[in-house]
């Protein structure tokens, strides 16, 4: 089969390209002009060059595949540099599927998130996730709706960014020249006054290439077909228990201490605007809800072993 690919050089959609090859499929990929680097096994990707708001090419990238995916995300906004999730997650989502549907290519995959909803205190971020659902659902396309929870697994290189890594370069490397010896003091979230069960949050770990199999096992299900599916791993961690696990597979030590989410937010409030500041308000929100859901039978469906997160699969943070 041929499967287009929007989003194919990001961090999901390199390790799709590895489950489509390895089952005999063709990636089709729509790449930016300088981001041909970014390709995982470019000699057996069909390559389109283009832009995802060009219309032309997007026709041409999903013109005679099969089956299209889109897996565009935004982990942050730049509104003045036209980076928001209205526009390349729900946006994006909605001409692609528009052009799908007038090309006559039925089956689409979204990759949403777990916890997409528009309530007033949603994030952007979930608020644009559930826009391109119900935009897809509207549709008379064959559609199946991915919501995974927190991805981990090596991101490759090529910026590519990776919630763990995330965490230890924009948390436990914060302050630059640290002791190593010495434990880091990072912050165990609670809402309130009180710091009960600080940092207590949960989250179902994935690994990013247990989603891709399970993607491409969902393409080729029409059972899946009008279905809204939820993954996460076989075991719900802690805000505390994640953060101890980055540390030791990064051979840092670290110490949890209690900080009141109003605080941190307050501050983010002030600093969203200066890149460097290494959270949103938009992505303190969603981290203090959690995002956890059972996955074991989809796993047990598609007879695919979870990858654990343990020490072994976060090698990639020892560097």
């Amino acid at each position: 089969m041929k499967v287009a690919l929007i989003g194919g050089t990001g961090y999901v959609g390199s390790y799709i390209c590895d489950e489509l090859i390895l089952n005999d499929h063709t990636p089709r990929l729509l790449v930016r002009k300088g981001s041909e680097s970014k390709v995982v096994n470019a000699e057996k990707c069909d390559i389109i060059q283009g832009d995802i708001f060009d219309e032309n090419s997007i026709r041409k990238l999903i013109k005679g595949t099969d089956v299209v995916i889109y897996l565009v995300a935004v982990i942050r906004e730049f509104p003045k540099d036209g980076i928001t999730n209205d526009k390349l997650q729900f946006r994006g989502s909605e001409l692609a599927a528009k052009i799908a549907s007038e090309l006559g290519v039925k089956r689409f995959l979204l990759m949403s998130a777990l916890g997409a909803n528009a309530n007033p205190d949603a994030s952007n971020y979930q608020k644009a996730k559930h826009l391109s659902e119900q935009s897809i659902k509207n549709t008379d396309l064959d559609w199946t709706i991915v919501r995974p929870s927190s991805l981990f697994g090596d991101p490759r290189g090529e910026g590519r960014p990776e919630f763990c890594k995330a965490l230890k370069e924009d948390m436990l490397e914060l302050i630059p020249g640290f002791p190593r010896l010495l434990p880091f003091p990072a912050p165990s979230f609670f809402k309130g006054l009180i710091p009960f069960n600080s940092g207590q949050f949960e989250f179902s770990m994935i690994h990013v290439r247990n989603v891709a199999q399970i993607i491409v096992k969902l393409f080729l299900d029409d059972k899946m077909i009008h279905k809204t599916v939820e993954l996460g791993g076989v075991k719900d961690y802690s805000w505390n228990e994640i953060i101890k696990k980055i540390a030791k597979a990064s051979n840092k030590k670290v110490i949890m201490l209690p900080a009141p989410i109003s605080v941190v937010l307050t501050a983010a409030f002030f600093l969203d605007w200066w890149g460097r500041f290494p959270v949103t308000r938009d992505q303190l929100k969603d981290l203090i809800k959690g995002s956890t859901c059972n996955s074991k039978d989809i796993f047990k469906k598609y007879e695919i072993d979870p990858i654990p997160f343990n020490n072994e699969n976060l090698s990639y943070l020892a560097s």
